[in-house]
């Protein structure tokens, strides 16, 4: 095959739900091709779904943070290689580690436990949509509902005061930005990472019912791991859900159609949920994974030491595995997207995740039926300056 060259992922997308042009070229043409990372490193893009799962689940691709170069570019600039994860820090670690750590994990995320939060999501739902009205039209969605209904739930969780959340969720902010310099990126993420660490600490002394004290109960893990793992749910849990029910809600503002059939039928929204989370793929960075030997994939080797791209956005529109994958469909059973990974990393929180989201929508939508935009959808200012893609301010309007 060819060995065609894309000097940097390409993340410009032609409008705010599409990925970029060139991801499709890709996919359709040379499936995992050679990437140059900012730093230098001649890599690998995979932009086709059956690669990108067998990517995923194959172990000779790890996850460890040190052996990875970074696929975007920080403050106009490449960010150095990373040293290895932190102990809890799970997301950046092979087995063993990342086995005992998850181990811990799934005892408290457990399908059970995530159901018995219903009433207390649906409830915090109604609080907000109640404090939607109250405030009056026209309303910023994200402010008011999409960042704080997962910001309330995650906090309660993990025994988070809730009313010291705006420190936490500024410098969360902050560090998951792409324009402020690495300094201060780090900075915020350390900032973080103390406030945690702080609370771990006070949970020790005190505890609660709540994960973190749950963690520290198990008797296997000291402070650090505790404070570490706590870091990584703490911003996933609110993040990525918030941008979730932010973007989402933009989508189906202009899909009138879909919209429709998602308020005349709303048992539809489990399927929705599942479209949205294929269709709009928020990590548009994707994922990462270093070859720990030479691997053969996909026609081509790719050799030991080796960075993978897996490009999240490609793989979940492609034809081959879903059927008109550009349409934007709620009746679609979109079971198998790759919005919440694939393999031992699995996103361990996707039970609450979707929870939320079901809730979320389904009461938004219900409560508010002349929802609309408060602006042209043009001048809605999209997250293409962070990691995790959404939108900034959602202004809507309703009677």
């Amino acid at each position: 095959m060819t060995e065609t060259l894309t000097t940097g992922l390409p993340v410009e997308r032609p409008d705010p739900f599409n990925p970029p042009a060139e991801l499709g070229i890709l996919r359709e043409t040379e499936p995992i091709s050679r990437l140059r990372f900012p730093d230098g490193h001649l890599g690998w893009l995979v932009t086709n779904y059956a690669l990108a799962r067998e990517v995923h689940a194959d172990l000779r691709f790890s996850s460890r943070s040190e052996l990875h170069h970074i696929l975007r570019e920080v403050g106009g600039q490449a960010v150095p290689q990373q040293p290895p994860a932190q102990p809890g820090m799970f997301i950046g670690q092979d087995a063993p580690d990342h086995t005992r750590y998850r181990k811990l994990l799934t005892g408290q995320f457990t399908v059970r436990r995530m159901n018995q939060l219903m009433p207390r999501v649906e409830q915090i739902v109604a609080e907000h949509l109640a404090g939607l009205r109250a405030h009056g039209s026209p309303v910023d969605l994200v402010e008011h509902f999409a960042l704080p209904v997962p910001s309330m739930v995650i906090c309660e969780l993990l025994g988070v005061p809730y009313e010291e959340r705006e420190g936490f969720q500024r410098d969360t902010g902050a560090a998951l930005s792409l324009n402020r310099p690495f300094e201060e990126i780090r900075a915020a993420f350390d900032r973080v990472l103390e406030f945690v660490a702080d609370l771990v600490a006070r949970k020790r002394a005190e505890p609660g019912d709540d994960m973190l004290s749950g963690l520290i109960a198990t008797g296997e893990l000291d402070d650090e791991e505790v404070a570490n793992m706590g870091l990584l749910l703490l911003v996933a849990g609110h993040e990525t859900t918030a941008n979730m029910l932010g973007l989402g809600t933009f989508l189906l503002l202009t899909r009138p159609d879909q919209l429709r059939l998602l308020r005349d039928d709303p048992a539809l929204v489990d399927n929705a949920v599942e479209e949205l989370m294929r269709y709009l793929s928020i990590i548009h960075f994707g994922t990462t994974r270093t070859a720990l030997e030479d691997v053969g994939i996909g026609g081509v080797v790719v050799r030991a030491g080796e960075t993978v791209s897996i490009s999240v956005t490609a793989a979940n529109r492609d034809p081959e595995r879903f059927e008109r994958p550009d349409e934007f469909d709620v009746t679609r059973s979109a079971s198998g997207h790759l919005g919440f990974g694939h393999g031992v990393h699995q996103c361990l929180g996707q039970q609450l995740a979707r929870i939320e989201m079901r809730v979320g929508y389904a009461a938004l939508f219900r409560e508010f039926p002349d929802l609309r935009l408060a602006v042209p959808a043009a001048e809605v200012r999209m997250r293409t300056d962070m990691a995790i893609y959404g939108v900034h301010e959602l202004p809507v309007a309703f009677s």
